[in-house]
């Protein structure tokens, strides 16, 4: 005999960061899995030190970090993490973004501009990622930022249902906040068998949030629209569409989105506008003073998908066959 042969059985083990802990004990729990015990601090210059207390020798790791504020904290504590995993002999790490942070930063609008979203890629590439999976990136050419398999879910199953069950279907009507969006807007069309509409805007190169919407395409007077982005971040965009849709005749308006980043004055203006209900899902934690005090907020779980495309991945089944039905 010249080798040893072996007859052991792939293993799984589930890591979290800190950023958003309630959703890594949501898909741990729907996997069946424990999250690891992990020890993680920071020093009193910032610096951040991790250390995992089981050994993940030989295992398929499955790490979650959504990038929630503060961002860069937490994108770095995730590298770390990844090299922890490397330098331990994972067999796989298999790096869980719910919310890819930078992935608005994809391309040079100007000169002299970085892609963010590119280095981002580079930076978990380098750490020693060999997978990505990852929940509604902003523009789909994100994955091939990534030099390895990319697994990129949609939360659109989950918040058109909940929608479509809620709203007269009759009297629905899609609206993609700008031009954009129309793709993925046309998608919640087929799905819940509902008209177009586009609320044209033009963004202020200049200054950063500054939004001025100039018309809306498409038949909104007496209609439930639905205006569907993939992030919230200021509240800005997705209010003075509102704005519009009433103007123009809307009988009502709900806002759906899978990333409720919410940041600076976003509270104010969800608190403040005439929407009747913001839809998001869990890839991100919502911010106290929202979950406490706005009552038109609805928050559904993205966990059930993370968890499943994570089952499909360690199984070596198929990821797409999740959302064949699109």
């Amino acid at each position: 005999m010249t080798g040893i042969k072996t007859t052991g059985q792939k293993k799984m083990m589930f890591f979290s960061g800190r950023a958003h802990p309630e959703l890594a004990e949501e898909v741990a729990h729907l996997l069946g899995v424990e999250v690891v015990p992990t020890k993680a601090f920071d020093f009193a210059n910032g610096e951040i030190y991790v250390r995992y207390e089981e050994s993940a020798r030989g295992a398929d790791c499955f790490l979650i970090q959504s990038h929630t504020a503060p961002i860069n904290k937490w994108i770095m504590e995730q590298l770390i993490m990844i090299d922890a995993l490397k330098r331990a002999s994972a067999r796989s790490i298999t790096v869980i973004v719910p919310f890819y942070g930078y992935a608005r930063q994809d391309k040079k609008h100007r000169g002299r501009e970085p892609i963010s979203a590119r280095l981002i890629a580079d930076l978990m590439k380098t750490a020693g990622a060999t997978r990505v999976l990852t929940v509604d990136l902003h523009t789909d050419q994100i994955q091939g930022f990534f030099d390895g398999p990319v697994d990129h879910l949609f939360a659109l199953p989950l918040l058109a249902d909940y929608v479509g069950a809620k709203v007269d279907r009759e009297k629905l009507t899609v609206v993609s906040p700008d031009a954009g969006r129309v793709r993925v807007a046309d998608r919640w069309c087929d799905r819940l068998g509902a008209p177009l509409a586009i609320v044209h805007k033009r963004r202020d190169k200049d200054v950063a949030n500054q939004v001025t919407v100039h018309e809306v395409v498409g038949e909104v007077k007496g209609r439930v629209c639905v205006l569907v982005d993939d992030m919230i971040d200021t509240g800005g965009t997705i209010c003075a569409a509102a704005d519009a849709l009433f103007a123009h005749g809307a009988e009502d308006v709900i806002v759906t989105a899978t990333h409720g980043v919410l940041s600076g004055p976003a509270a104010d203006r969800l608190k403040n506008s005439r929407v009747s209900e913001f839809v998001f899902t869990d890839t991100l934690p919502t911010p106290g003073e929202l979950s406490a005090d706005l009552d038109k907020l609805t928050v559904l779980s993205i966990a059930p998908t993370i968890a499943s495309a994570v089952r499909e991945v360690f199984e070596d089944g198929s990821v797409t066959s999740l959302f064949d039905e699109q």
